[in-house]
């Protein structure tokens, strides 16, 4: 069956290509996306191991605050890396990762990307202050698109 990292780029080439449907099969497994309206359909995986299942998110409306700033210069980015539900946290009872204000550094986990009844971590990538939330849990995001800003440190 394929990695992680590999069914990432499927996801993404697929998502990127003018392509509707596609279908992978293995002695191991089979995958198969299709594409359409406003969201991709989940793989059928027949491997049991590779499937996670998280619980309905629970949508909240969250007031996100963003600390003033001066200057874009010192402000990174950090956008989704694939399509899929965006999660704040590890659980619906755990608080969120980071909040406003937050100190982050490159291996800090901000949030959780499910793709393909897969969760992926994402991290800060950079070293810095967290200062706006652009997503909100249980939100379905685009490839590439912004999720939290940082004031680099």
């Amino acid at each position: 069956m394929l990695s992680i990292s590999e069914m990432k780029q499927l996801v993404k080439l697929v998502d990127e290509s003018s392509l509707t449907e596609f279908e992978y099969e293995t002695e191991k497994g089979k995958i198969k996306m299709k594409k359409g309206g406003e969201h991709v359909t989940s793989p059928v995986v027949s491997a049991p191991t590779v499937q996670a299942v998280l619980p309905a998110p629970q949508l909240e409306t969250t007031e996100v605050t963003a600390t003033p700033t001066t200057s874009t210069e010192d402000l990174h980015v950090i956008t989704s890396p694939m399509v899929g539900t965006f999660y704040s946290s590890p659980n619906p009872e755990s608080p969120a990762f980071v909040e406003v204000g937050a100190m982050v550094h490159e291996k800090t986990v901000v949030a959780i990307i499910e793709a393909m009844k897969l969760l992926n971590d994402v991290d800060a990538d950079v070293t810095g202050e967290i200062v706006e939330i652009l997503a909100s849990n249980g939100e379905l995001v685009e490839f590439g698109q912004p999720l939290f800003k940082v004031r680099k440190k």
